[in-house]
């Protein structure tokens, strides 16, 4: 299995130390239980929707069979409003299909950010309001794309099991999303 991931810095591994404690290491862990899996992470801190589309303009032309893209708290952080968001996420998912012949996508919803405890009220408020609305978006694109599956992120966010900068997945999180991105990308 030839695995495509693109992401911000959540999927670049950013709170954890070693690619094989975060989202990369831990998702070709849960999927190569029965077959080989390669993969290709494409990620970066900061990453939006608008620079992960340069980033794919930049990869060079290859072939993978599924893709996972965890993109959206640096959208709903710097203000981007929710048509540009859709507008770019829709590109995304038309140049994984038409530039490298991706037919099985997963999208990660948007981390309840109203819970990151890095974040002081009432800016935890209002950023958690907005990546909710965020995640709707993503869950209703994904249901009109047809082969491509939300996978949201509602689980429990205890400080304990986030990094040490209150903001990033710690080991255990990033373990519990592979776990149901492998899941929704081996149904």
């Amino acid at each position: 299995m030839r695995l495509l991931i693109l992401g911000d810095s959540s999927a670049a591994g950013v709170g954890v130390l070693h690619q094989r404690d975060a989202l990369a290491g831990r998702l070709a862990a849960h999927l190569s239980h029965d077959r080989a899996v390669s993969w290709t992470l494409v990620a970066k801190s900061g990453a939006t929707t608008a620079t992960a589309l340069a980033m794919l303009a930049d990869l060079p032309e290859d072939r993978f069979d599924m893709a996972v893209v965890a993109l959206g708290v640096n959208d709903t952080k710097n203000g981007v409003s929710e048509h540009v968001w859709c507008k770019n996420y829709a590109a995304i998912l038309n140049t994984l299909e038409t530039r490298f012949g991706i037919m099985r996508i997963c999208v990660s919803g948007l981390p309840p950010m109203g819970h990151f405890p890095l974040l002081p009220r009432p800016l935890r408020t209002v950023l958690g309001r907005r990546a909710d609305r965020f995640d709707r978006r993503l869950r209703e694109l994904a249901d009109a794309w047809g082969n491509v599956t939300h996978v949201p992120l509602d689980f429990p966010m205890d400080v304990s099991m986030m990094a040490s900068d209150g903001f990033h997945p710690g080991p255990q999180v990033y373990d519990a999303w592979a776990a149901r991105l492998a899941a929704a990308l081996t149904r």
